[in-house]
């Protein structure tokens, strides 16, 4: 018993090991797919096709070039604003200051910790049974409400929701819209670039006059089949995440209370919008935060979450 959980940890060890090797080829891996579509619309089809000479070929051309290059603007802004933002961390010597089991603003005190607080004031737990106190034995830290320990990255991520070897980087409270926007904007790229090549996936197998060398021939054929496989990929993911956020739970969360109907933090579809989103909506579409939101809006800073009044006590 005691060897087959050795060999367990062992396993998932080099198993975070290996997500952390794989670093930057996943981006480069991700910028491959984008310079391999965006030769196949710009350079081999639609771009040629501008100097046709034919108003109706040029004019759609046109169009799909105009919407490939700004769907392609928000996708990479979107792409970097994850892999570079922060997912959010403890902060040092973080400790609770209400009873967030029971939503109410009594503060916790010092017998509520379970030991007297240092001087350093760091709080160390020797009863850590206490429901009111979540602890991570891992960074031998407190944890703020819904946040996790990230095995790939060795530390707790605020409101963590998982680590995606896609971006290189843990999804939490700071980067979860910059993702789902990612999502976005990845789905209808690529769901544009297999519509516009459908016409040519077509003609190749009807035998149809095709202009350009093998090699185009042969670019555009894998650029059609890898993104008509992201693209259903895509939208499956994407579904997913948009259902969390009406519900206004994360992955872990999701699996791990199998969405109680009375979540704590369901605050209806709205506000369970907003508390991802913002409640501005110029910026909902794209990957930054207006400052009055930030400003009055704990809940996008991942330490503070409201909560729905005489909620069950269900906390991860």
């Amino acid at each position: 018993m005691h060897r087959s959980g050795v060999v367990m940890a062992w396993n998932v060890f080099k198993f975070c090991t290996v997500l952390r090797g794989l670093g930057s080829i996943m981006i480069f891996l991700v910028l491959g797919i984008i310079g391999l579509s965006y030769y196949a619309i710009v350079l081999t089809n639609y771009g040629p096709a501008l100097y046709s000479g034919v108003l109706g070929e040029a004019a759609v051309a046109l169009a799909i070039l105009v919407l490939f290059h700004c769907l392609l603007v928000m996708l990479l802004w979107s792409y970097f604003s994850v892999v570079l933002t922060d997912p959010g961390s403890v902060p040092p010597n973080w400790r609770p200051v209400v009873d967030e089991e029971k939503a109410d603003t009594i503060p916790l005190t010092v017998p509520d910790l379970g030991s007297p607080i240092l001087s350093s004031q760091s709080v160390s737990l020797a009863d850590t049974s206490n429901p009111r106190v979540r602890y991570c034995r891992k960074c031998n830290n407190l944890k703020p409400p819904r946040c996790h320990h990230c095995s790939v990255c060795g530390r707790c991520v605020l409101k963590m929701d998982h680590h995606c070897v896609w971006v290189v980087n843990c999804v939490g409270a700071l980067n979860y819209k910059f993702f789902l926007l990612f999502l976005l904007y990845a789905f209808l790229e690529t769901t544009l670039v297999t519509l516009s090549l459908l016409p040519h996936f077509i003609a190749f197998f009807n035998d149809g006059v095709i202009p350009g060398s093998p090699g185009t021939l042969a670019t555009t054929f894998i650029a059609f089949v890898l993104n008509l496989a992201f693209s259903l990929s895509l939208l499956g993911f994407m579904m997913m995440h948009f259902s969390l956020v009406s519900g206004n739970t994360t992955t872990i969360e999701a699996y791990e209370k199998k969405t109680a109907p009375k979540w704590r933090y369901d605050l209806g579809r709205k506000k369970n919008f907003e508390q991802v989103f913002g409640a501005d909506k110029r910026y909902w579409f794209v990957p930054s935060y207006s400052e009055e939101d930030l400003r009055r809006m704990p809940a996008l800073q991942g330490l503070d979450f409201p909560s729905r009044p005489n909620s069950g006590a269900q906390e991860l």
